[in-house]
C-alpha cells in the first residue's frame, strides 16, 4: 500500500492508504469525499456546540429579532414548543439571535459534547501525527455518532431549517460562506505530488512506481476556474489574431 499524507496549501489533513495500481481517477475522488467528509464533521461539531449550549434554531423569521420585536410581529416558534430536549430545557439566551435559548439540562448538554470530542478525534489532523490512516468509513462513522447523540437529546427531532438536520440531510446551504469555500467538488478535484499533476487518466504506480512501501506528500485543490477562463480566452484571442491575418 502506498501512504498518502494529504495536504491542502501546506496545511496536514490526514493519512490515506491505496494499492499503487490504484486508478487515479478512483483515488482522487476517495480523497475529496474524506477531505469534504471531515469538513461536514467539523460543521456540524460547531453547530451541536451551539445546540448544547443554546437550543434549536429559530425560524429564519425571527433570528436576529429582540423579543420586543418578535411580540410586535406576533411571531411564534411553533417547532420551538415541539422540540424540546429530553429531561427538559435550561434557558440560556443566544445573544446571537439565532437559537431559541431552551438549551438541554446538563446532563443531555454532556451527551452531546462527549460525542462531539469523539467525532473530532476521529477526524483530528492529529492522526497524522499518530500515523493513523483516515477512511472514509470512520468519518461515517463520526457522523453516525453525532446523529445519535442528537436523537438521544431530541428524540423528536430538529426543525427542518435547523443547520444541524439539514447537514445530516445532505441539503445543507453553504453558498457566499467560507465553508463552502473550502468544500472541493468531486469532478474539480486534483492531486499533485512532486510539483506534477496525478493525471485522472493514469494510475499511482505510474508515477510512484512499483514500490508499495513509498510514502508521498500529495496535495489535493480544486480546479481553478479564473486559470480555466484566462486559458480559454488566451486560444480565442489567438484564432481571432489568425482569422484577421
Amino acid at each position: 500500500m502506498v501512504l498518502l499524507h494529504v495536504k491542502r496549501g501546506d496545511e496536514s489533513q490526514f493519512l490515506l492508504q491505496a494499492p499503487g495500481s490504484t486508478e487515479l481517477e478512483e483515488l482522487t475522488v476517495q480523497v475529496a469525499r474524506v477531505y469534504n467528509g471531515r469538513l461536514k464533521v467539523q460543521r456540524l461539531c460547531s453547530e451541536m456546540e451551539e445546540l448544547a449550549e443554546h437550543g434549536i434554531f429559530l425560524p429564519p423569521n425571527m433570528q436576529g429579532l429582540t423579543d420586543d420585536q418578535i411580540e410586535e410581529l406576533k411571531l411564534k416558534d411553533e417547532w420551538g414548543e415541539k422540540c424540546v430536549p429530553s429531561g427538559g430545557a435550561v434557558f440560556k439566551k443566544d445573544d446571537i439571535g439565532r437559537r431559541n435559548g431552551q438549551a438541554p439540562n446538563e446532563k443531555m448538554k454532556q451527551v452531546l459534547k462527549k460525542t462531539i470530542e469523539e467525532a473530532k478525534a476521529i477526524i483530528s489532523k492529529k492522526q497524522v501525527e499518530a500515523g493513523v490512516c483516515v477512511t472514509m468509513e470512520m468519518v461515517k462513522d463520526a457522523l453516525d455518532q453525532l446523529r445519535g447523540a442528537v436523537m438521544i437529546v431530541y428524540p423528536m427531532g430538529l426543525p427542518p431549517y435547523d443547520p444541524i438536520r439539514m447537514e445530516f440531510e445532505n441539503k445543507e446551504d453553504l453558498s457566499g460562506t467560507q465553508a463552502g469555500l473550502n468544500v472541493i467538488k468531486e469532478a474539480e478535484a486534483q492531486l499533485w505530488w512532486a510539483a506534477k499533476e496525478l493525471r485522472r487518466t493514469k494510475k499511482l504506480s505510474d508515477y510512484v512506481g512499483k514500490n508499495e512501501k513509498t510514502k508521498i506528500i500529495a496535495k489535493i485543490q480544486q480546479v481553478s476556474t479564473f486559470c480555466f477562463n484566462v486559458s480559454v480566452v488566451f486560444v480565442i484571442s489567438l484564432q481571432t489574431d489568425k482569422n484577421v491575418q
